[in-house]
């Protein structure tokens, strides 16, 4: 196992006691999501098998290590089965992500995340029993695709056909309490939140007024919420 200068197993050991995560694969997607995480205060070790990508890191992340994770005897050289949480972010090297989260799903300890860059590769993913399959380019696809054909501001969907849609109060939203215009009723929705111009979010109440140059936050089922962000 090639090692990064810095590493030290105790060191690693520390980590697996605290909020911490592992990162198997710090390409675009893994890079980007283990940076996110040390910014929120996360620690994180990162594994990756190109050198020039660790050293890329170095100093960026809490523990950054050259290995390969496909070879059970570095992962637990690395303690990676003492931690709690595990991102499997290896995109390029099919055979190399099926292997490596085999064997987090060895260690029976980790809840893992693991990236599909297929259709087929998720499901490869889904029957070895990984609990949360990611596909990054088939979500953002997803996502822009909601937000180009309406007039929604921001859009998130949930897996079991439940969204929250970022959009502006139609008109029949406007000037009077919310509890006072049946939106709820009529549109099966929720006005959930409000953003007044230059203002932060704040939860709505049955006596929020809605103005036109607000934005507000709706959920409801996929559908609903949807076609609530295209009335005028």
């Amino acid at each position: 196992m090639a090692r990064h200068p810095l590493f030290s197993p105790k060191s690693i050991e520390r980590i697996t006691e605290a909020d911490s995560v592992v990162v198997l694969g710090l390409g675009r997607f893994g890079g980007a999501l283990a940076l996110e995480l040390v910014a929120a205060g996360t620690e994180v070790l990162g594994i990756d098998l190109d050198e020039d990508i660790v050293q890329s890191y170095n100093g960026r992340l809490t523990h950054v290590v050259r290995a390969d994770s496909t070879r059970e005897e570095v992962l637990r050289q690395l303690s990676v089965h003492e931690f709690d949480r595990a991102v499997v972010g290896i995109g390029s090297d099919l055979e190399a992500s099926i292997l490596t989260t085999s064997l987090l799903l060895r260690f029976k300890r980790p809840t893992i995340w693991a990236k599909a860059v297929s259709e087929a590769h998720g499901q490869i993913l889904e029957q070895l029993g990984v609990e949360h399959v990611i596909s990054p380019e088939q979500d953002m696809g997803r996502r822009v695709a909601h937000l180009v054909r309406g007039a929604m501001l921001d859009y998130v969907e949930f897996e079991d056909g439940f969204a929250m849609v970022k959009t502006r109060p139609p008109r029949e939203a406007l000037g009077q309490p919310l509890g006072a215009t049946g939106i709820r009723s009529r549109h099966h929705i929720t006005v959930v939140a409000v953003k007044r111009r230059s203002g932060e979010w704040d939860y709505t109440t049955p006596q929020t007024v809605l103005n036109a140059d607000d934005e507000i936050i709706v959920a409801g089922a996929t559908a609903a919420a949807e076609r609530f962000a295209t009335l005028l």
